[in-house]
């Protein structure tokens, strides 16, 4: 229905199944507590996702794959990654949400206590906005008007942004390549969009 954009009505919802609308009263507390869950299951989605990627000893290529598991969670189910960011419903479980933050948060922490980045860099500052630039890209790629090959443009901005941060530009542009390319290959505009 997502996909379709068709209106979501509880009715339609159970249309064509054998579940009843009292059901989704039972388990969700009407439309609002389903559109909570579901919001709530994007980011249990992407927090999986990121769970698997591993630190390597090149926190900056860290931070790109990050980026780019981010970016491949957004393609692969485009239509959930909208509702995820649907502020009109409340999340179950914010914290749970905010633990995909702080994946990031931890590979800036050891940029900068590697020497990566400046020691005055504020961790989360930097980690939202890397989390900035990549939901700008995944947003426009998704549901606007870019091609999914626009998303190479997000590389020199991660380089410029970490370069900012204090990162030697040519070493930060090969540990960000590297990285995003461990999660997301070259030729990542042919993936296709879950149904």
């Amino acid at each position: 229905m997502l996909a379709a954009r068709e209106a979501v009505t509880i009715r339609s919802l159970v249309s064509g199944t054998s579940v009843s609308t009292m059901a989704l009263y039972t388990y969700f507390g009407g439309l609002p507590g389903l559109w909570s869950a579901v919001r709530q299951e994007g980011f249990t989605r992407l927090a999986a996702r990121i769970e698997e990627v591993h630190a390597t000893e090149d926190p900056v290529h860290d931070l790109a794959a990050l980026g780019a598991v981010y970016m491949n969670n957004a393609l692969a189910d485009p239509h959930l990654y909208r509702v995820m960011f649907d502020a009109d419903f409340e999340l179950a479980d914010p914290a749970a949400a905010d633990a995909t933050l702080h994946h990031l948060v931890v590979a800036v922490e050891r940029a900068r206590d590697t020497g990566r980045f400046r020691s005055d860099i504020d961790p989360l500052t930097l980690a939202t906005q890397t989390w900035l630039i990549g939901h700008g890209a995944a947003s426009l790629v998704t549901h606007g008007p870019l091609p999914a090959e626009t998303i190479e443009l997000t590389l020199p901005v991660l380089v410029a942004l970490f370069a900012a941060a204090g990162d030697d530009t040519a070493r930060c542009r090969r540990s960000v390549e590297t990285g995003w390319r461990a999660q997301f290959p070259a030729d990542a505009g042919s993936i296709e969009p879950r149904p």
